[in-house]
């Protein structure tokens, strides 16, 4: 940096043009440098050190900040303009999975789709009233059923549903056949072990049409035919956990002798 000068060696107050945050600002003063070239350059006077500094004139920050917000309004422009186009992709999705609404408005479209997914789901309902789904629980269920497409007195609908066990279809058979009743349809669905079957029946007898006693007898005998087969089941099922966890701990303790016994020797 070039030594300089100033033309002035006597600086007076009304040099300054204002006070600002306790420092008298003067923009009219002159350096010269060797080379006798000028520069003009901002003084102000702080009153607190009583000196003259020079003050750096940033002019160059209003074009920065003119920059930064000419580029904050152009990346809202493409990020609006982004947000758009996936919204109207989404609209022109919809348009191709409902029939008839390619020249619909937004507002149209969306109470179509809305029509739309409601009549969906109102099918989906009346589709799986009918559904044979095996439960989680086991659980044996027997009620009168009102059919009108059979000419029976009376109609009895019993399911029983449970773990999948070889002979439990025999063992019902059997059951059925002891309260002499007539099949007139039978249904089993399963699913990832579980079973659940439905039987349709009604009474061998003529005559039962009027009578309530006998009918709540044969609804109850059929309950406490099925629930002795699901109690069989259960209580095999429960036996065989047994066995198994006692033959896992006689061989825990069938193990536990030869491990004391070599320890033994090894002292």
């Amino acid at each position: 940096m070039e030594p300089c000068s100033w033309n002035s060696t006597r600086v007076q107050v009304s040099d300054f043009e204002g006070m600002s945050d306790g420092f008298l600002v003067n923009t009219g003063l002159q350096a010269k440098t060797r080379t006798g070239s000028s520069s003009t350059s901002s003084l102000v006077l702080d009153n607190e050190r009583g000196e003259l500094v020079e003050a750096t004139v940033r002019m160059e920050r209003k074009g920065v900040a003119a920059e930064r917000s000419i580029a904050a309004l152009k990346n809202h422009s493409e990020a609006e303009k982004k947000r758009r186009a996936r919204i109207n992709a989404h609209l022109d999705t919809l348009r191709s999975l409902v029939p008839g609404t390619r020249k619909m408005d937004k507002a149209s479209l969306l109470a179509e789709v809305i029509a739309h997914l409601k009549e969906l789901k109102r099918q989906a309902t009346e589709a799986s009233e009918g559904l044979l789904m095996p439960l989680d629980i086991d659980e044996v269920r027997v009620e009168q059923q009102e059919d009108g497409l059979h000419s029976a007195p009376y109609v009895i609908r019993a399911s029983i549903c449970c773990d999948c066990k070889p002979g439990i279809l025999s063992d019902l058979r059997q059951a059925l056949d002891a309260l002499h009743l007539i099949i007139m349809k039978a249904e089993i669905a399963t699913l990832e072990g579980r079973m659940k079957n439905v039987f349709v029946m009604s009474s061998c007898k003529e005559g039962d049409s009027g009578d309530a006693k006998g009918h709540q007898f044969l609804a109850g005998s059929i309950h406490q035919a099925f629930r002795s087969i699901l109690d069989k089941f259960s209580a095999s099922q429960e036996f065989l956990l047994k066995s198994t966890l006692s033959n896992k701990r006689r061989r825990v303790d069938s193990f536990k002798p030869s491990l004391s016994s070599s320890s033994g020797d090894l002292w």
